[in-house]
């Protein structure tokens, strides 16, 4: 299991040169530059940021998860670990974190795990995978539901039993805690602010989360 390693950061919101609040349950397509540093803020506390990262050279490079645990030795994102492309290529590196906590295997919310998790009649319930689609459709840069995989849940904890067996936990975060990372590569970054009602990752209650972007310090 990765340690929580907690670290603030030294950069100030003001003058970062994107500050964009994102509405509860909503998606967010947008690029980031290489050299870039990326915060997540978590507003009100116990919000899942479900985020997926493709590389902008090579749209069939993206976040994977499995060479990004192989890569930390561990399940859990926090300070210093590396996100991982299938190619082997880091995408983005955790440069502070004062949540600790960040998960890589609960995945993303769906009409179908809603339906098996919880009850046929929650099928039609807005998901993450539906913000997903929505915003590769209008984003039109050649990315669609077959290039969907599988994705980080910023804020969200869920532990492992000792039998192998995911659960879904009260969140380790708290309002104002944030993770920031810098973009190694030229990056376009998928967000679903999570809809989910049905588990206590969004607290039974999806809140607004903020994104600034600050652009590399100049050389």
């Amino acid at each position: 299991m990765t340690a929580l390693r907690l670290q603030e950061s030294a950069l100030k919101p003001e003058a970062a040169t994107i500050r964009h609040r994102q509405p509860a349950g909503e998606p967010w397509f947008t690029a980031i530059a290489q050299g870039q540093t990326l915060r997540i803020v978590d507003l009100e506390g116990n919000q899942a940021v479900d985020i997926i990262f493709y590389a902008r050279h090579d749209l069939a490079e993206h976040y994977d998860a499995s060479a990004t645990m192989l890569r930390q030795g561990g399940i859990y994102l926090t300070t210093d670990s590396v996100l991982m492309s299938n190619l082997g290529r880091p995408l983005l590196t955790i440069v502070a974190d004062t949540c600790g906590r960040h998960d890589t295997l609960g995945g993303a919310c769906a009409a179908e795990s809603n339906t098996v998790r919880y009850a046929l009649q929650k099928k039609f319930m807005h998901s993450c995978r539906d913000n997903y689609v929505l915003a590769l459709q209008q984003a039109d840069v050649g990315l669609g539901k077959r290039d969907l995989v599988p994705n980080i849940n910023f804020f969200m904890n869920v532990p492992v039993t000792p039998e192998g067996q995911l659960t879904f936990a009260d969140g380790v975060s708290a309002p104002g805690k944030y993770v920031e990372l810098r973009a190694e590569t030229d990056l376009w970054m998928l967000v679903s602010n999570c809809p989910q009602l049905n588990n206590p990752c969004n607290a039974y209650n999806p809140t607004p989360v903020e994104f600034l972007l600050w652009d590399a310090p100049a050389a």
